[in-house]
């Protein structure tokens, strides 16, 4: 049976972009066809915004102030369910930000 394919894609700033792959890359996103390809991702450059509000322990900036990081997005595909939850769970716990910005979306293969 074929396993479902999954892309992750979440924001990280830009010095904190190779500890994140990495976590997620260690939950096994970013392999596929069998193995034959591994740390497979695409990364684009831009620049985040957000404003911490009250109650939040932002990682840089200070709370009502508008933050604007530069940041990279990453795109990696995850094979199987458990793949993408685990990957999930291991950004969380590697990326700096309190609320991390990341989307899962189910791929079809048409």
């Amino acid at each position: 049976m074929t396993k479902r394919l999954f892309k992750l894609i979440f924001t990280v700033p830009h010095t904190s972009l190779e500890v994140c792959k990495q976590a997620v890359f260690s939950a096994g996103a970013g392999t596929f066809t069998e193995g034959k390809y591994s740390e497979v991702c695409f990364e684009t450059k831009g620049k985040g915004q957000f404003i911490p509000g009250p109650g939040a322990e932002p990682a840089i900036g200070a709370v009502g102030k508008v933050v604007k990081a530069e940041e990279t997005k990453v795109e990696v595909q995850c094979v199987g369910k458990e793949i993408v939850v685990a990957a999930v769970e291991k950004l969380k716990r590697a990326h700096p930000y309190e609320e991390v910005a990341y989307e899962v979306y189910a791929m079809e293969d048409v």
